[in-house]
């Protein structure tokens, strides 16, 4: 299985990494971003492109994958909703419909947020426009589209936010993680079952199109 992962250096991304780095039956990686990982592995290469929204210049490099994991994000606090909406429903857009065009085998999956509005009508900005994100998708010709929706995320292996306030929240939390993790498996994930479940899925399919935390626990733990 060839995969194409966007969003690696983030928290979800560098779980998702992690765990197609291990995966015996994942043969290649490519990740694309504005930033390289550091990474270092034999299956493992890395684009930096100065605009992910703008692949024109590298579609020679994205044909022949079999799966997507889009794990880019940004937090929506303290941000206006035009430009949530460009950085969060224009460009995975942007990404998708170009993979589509070059891939049109490939299974696509986003990692959206519990509590995503798929009616695109609540009152709760980032909800409406993620869950006008995963409409979007959902219409798009791809193999299958599945939509990942998690709550809390504990980070395991090393891994750490780019964001400085989610940073800080997690190092003040780190020893309700695990505790939490096992009394609340519907409301909280790690990055290593957040990134096996992903793997599992693109690999096996799943029977219906979005997951919320509870399945992706299911999903992640039997892989493990």
């Amino acid at each position: 299985m060839n995969v194409v992962l966007f969003g690696a250096t983030g928290m979800v991304g560098q779980g998702a990494l992690r765990e197609c780095l291990l995966d015996p039956e994942v043969s290649r990686v490519l990740t694309v971003g504005r930033r390289a990982t550091g990474e270092r592995h034999e299956k493992l290469r890395e684009l930096v492109v100065p605009d992910v929204a703008d692949l024109s210049a590298v579609e020679s490099d994205l044909s022949g994958f079999d799966v997507c994991l889009f794990c880019l994000g940004v937090s929506s606090a303290g941000m206006a909703e035009d430009r949530y909406t460009r950085l969060t429903y224009d460009l995975t857009l942007a990404v998708a419909t170009t993979l589509a065009r070059l891939n049109p085998g490939m299974t696509f999956i986003y990692v959206s947020g519990m509590s995503t509005d798929s009616s695109e009508r609540g009152r709760v900005m980032w909800a409406r426009v993620k869950g006008k994100t995963e409409n979007a998708l959902l219409r798009l010709p791809f193999r299958a589209a599945y939509m990942f929706r998690p709550g809390g995320i504990v980070p395991l292996h090393g891994i750490t936010s780019r964001t400085t306030w989610t940073r800080v929240l997690l190092a003040l939390t780190r020893p309700l993680h695990r505790p939490l993790h096992a009394l609340l498996p519907n409301y909280v994930t790690t990055t290593e079952d957040l990134g096996r479940a992903m793997i599992a899925v693109a690999r096996n399919g799943y029977d219906k199109p979005v997951l919320e935390t509870p399945d992706i626990n299911s999903v992640g733990r039997r892989t493990g």
